[in-house]
């Protein structure tokens, strides 16, 4: 017996529902074993007061004078496990012609502790880019096996992207220009998709991501991951932040300057 139009049409029906239930189900599916993927093996360590990503090889830590005067002989010297502070960035410069207080003797300390090091500069979006470039230049002397120049962009301060955008890639050029070498960008993941984006893919980026357990979610390659601002080292009386390099020694070689 032939069927009916109306039940063909129940039929019909049901059929597309039961395929969108299987596109939704599929995505949902998809999305959750997204989210496993990028999900972060970590293990909490008491003496450093954090979790700390285990599926990387090399941490290290950033500081600027909020941290006040370190003892970089005892940070030096701190091993859990495997882990240590193998690298360290350090707050040279901010807008025109700031110098963080700490800087000078940061840099010399770490040096003399064989912890390789990199100077980063705070970037004020409504200033011109290459005077803070030039200001940069004139207080941080890079060296062999020092970390490549980074600028840290992490505020708009009101202007539009445009703007923003032009002052920075002035501030890029020049550093390229004068230290041979392609600086690293610092910022957040929303400020980097809603100011930067694919303008800038072409740098190396350390990325600030730490209110979850879950790896940066950028769609873009990253160098660095700042996954805490909670941090404990023997020798820093203040909290700091906490990073891993993403990538092997040899990879964090062959980024540092020749």
């Amino acid at each position: 017996m032939p069927l009916s139009k109306r039940l063909k049409k129940r039929l019909l029906k049901l059929l597309v529902l039961l395929i969108a239930l299987a596109i939704v189900a599929f995505a949902v599916i998809y999305y959750l074993q997204y989210q496993l993927e990028k999900k972060s093996e970590q293990t909490f360590y008491k003496a450093f007061g954090i979790s700390v990503p285990t599926n990387y090889k090399l941490n290290g830590i950033d500081v600027s004078k909020h941290q006040s005067y370190i003892y970089w002989t005892s940070v030096k010297q701190m091993k859990i496990d495997s882990i240590a502070i193998d690298f360290a960035f350090i707050k040279a410069t901010e807008g025109l012609s700031d110098v963080d207080a700490m800087f000078k003797r940061n840099w010399q300390l770490s040096k003399q502790n064989n912890i390789p090091h990199g100077a980063y500069h705070y970037f004020i979006a409504t200033k011109d880019g290459k005077k803070q470039a030039q200001n940069f230049i004139k207080n941080v002397a890079l060296e062999k096996g020092d970390l490549p120049p980074v600028v840290d962009i992490e505020q708009d301060f009101g202007i539009e992207p445009k703007v923003l955008q032009a002052n920075l890639i002035k501030y890029l050029n020049e550093l390229e220009q004068y230290y041979k070498v392609k600086p690293i960008i610092y910022s957040y993941v929303d400020f980097y998709n809603n100011f930067l984006g694919d303008g800038f893919d072409n740098y190396p980026l350390w990325i600030a991501h730490y209110t979850e357990q879950n790896e940066p979610n950028i769609n873009r390659d990253w160098l660095f991951w700042q996954h805490s601002e909670m941090g404990r080292v023997n020798g820093i009386t203040e909290k700091v932040d906490f990073n891993v390099f993403n990538g092997d020694s040899s990879l964090f070689q062959n980024l540092l300057i020749k």
